[in-house]
């Protein structure tokens, strides 16, 4: 991204700050690789849609922030296969989501 990659990571985030360039470029190859779609299940919820070998990337977010709640969840009736991640924040930090949800989109554009 060109803009400040920093300035949506709130002071929560236990993430070490030398590592949250890293894991940005995780999450933007992940983006661009293996996001499929997003749908905004509620306002603290986004449900990611994700190429099953995305499975052991993603599952490293588990363990990253301790404000999110990432959650694999059982393929439904919209595409066998898939593979679906929910992401979940507390109400306090659903501008973190939004903010998520934008690189996101833009990672699956690129």
């Amino acid at each position: 991204m060109t803009t400040n990659d920093e300035a949506w990571v709130p002071e929560a985030c236990t993430l070490p700050t030398a590592d949250r360039p890293l894991r940005l470029a995780e999450f933007d190859d992940l983006f661009a690789t293996a996001l499929r779609a997003q749908r905004r299940m509620a306002p603290t919820r986004l449900r990611w849609h994700l190429d099953p070998a995305a499975e052991t990337t993603a599952g490293r977010e588990t363990a990253c922030c301790s404000f999110f709640t990432f959650t694999f969840a059982a393929p439904g009736t919209q595409g066998a296969g898939a593979l679906h991640l929910d992401v979940q924040v507390p109400a306090a930090h659903v501008d973190v989501l939004d903010a998520l949800a934008e690189r996101a989109a833009t990672g699956m554009a690129a």
